[in-house]
């Protein structure tokens, strides 16, 4: 099976060889950057409808998590276009974070779109290293679609239980790996190499689950749902939360 893995990647190489030489020169990551902003624009208005009554049940959660001022503080790492708040609460005071500053347009044009809730700031840094939140800063924090590119989820963790407040609640909707020696695993593991390229570091094969079970949260709810665009190769999703 192995060596089918490598012959098949080597075949999906060659077909997308001018995309890896873009890689090697160091031309499509800064190409990927501008142009990522937009598919995302794209493909999250799809996903949202199909995953609407999801969201809603797991984010309606929210509203009972406030703090001392009465709102909610919200982190959301990797916000993207801000294609998630629609479903947030009103009065949750949302820290916007991600890597990315192409995502600012973006983020500023939704929080137009829902004035409910107060936009504190964007913050242009990595998960792994979020030194410009405080300890026990936020009440909640989000994470959709997103673990999967980071390049430390383990830090990333580490970094959502450090700014949560105790008995703060970290929500998560996330892609991971299809059931190990299955067809659909297998052509993940083909497809991850030139989709790590296409999809800003996503990793097809990643089992968020486990870094979830080793993150030490107090609480841990995890459930299962088949992929909302079925052309895609991303896996299962899993949605939960983890309480500090």
């Amino acid at each position: 099976m192995d060596a089918l893995v490598r012959l098949l990647q080597l075949l999906v190489f060659l077909l997308t060889l001018p995309l890896h030489l873009m890689a090697l020169l160091g031309f499509w990551e800064p190409l990927c950057k501008t142009y990522f902003p937009y598919l995302m624009a794209v493909l999250t208005v799809k996903s949202n409808r199909v995953m609407e009554s999801k969201k809603r049940e797991l984010f309606s959660q929210i509203k009972g998590l406030a703090g001392t001022s009465g709102k909610v503080a919200l982190l959301e790492l990797g916000c993207g276009t801000g294609a998630n708040f629609q479903f947030y609460p009103a009065g949750c005071k949302v820290t916007c974070l991600d890597p990315n500053p192409h995502f600012e347009k973006f983020l500023t044009k939704s929080m137009a779109e829902n004035r409910h809730l107060e936009y504190e700031r964007f913050v242009v840094a990595f998960g792994e290293d979020m030194r410009q939140l405080a300890d026990g800063s936020m009440d909640v924090v989000v994470s959709t679609l997103v673990l999967c590119s980071v390049q430390s989820p383990k830090r990333v963790l580490q970094e959502v239980r450090r700014v949560l407040r105790p008995g703060g609640v970290f929500f998560f909707w996330e892609h991971v790996a299809e059931p190990l020696g299955s067809w659909a695993f297998l052509w993940q593991q083909v497809l991850e190499p030139t989709w790590r390229h296409i999809g800003d570091g996503c990793r097809l094969t990643r089992e968020t689950w486990r870094d979830l079970e080793n993150a030490q949260f107090s609480e841990l709810q995890v459930e299962q749902h088949p992929p909302p665009i079925k052309w895609l190769p991303v896996g299962p999703h899993i949605m939960g939360k983890a309480v500090k």
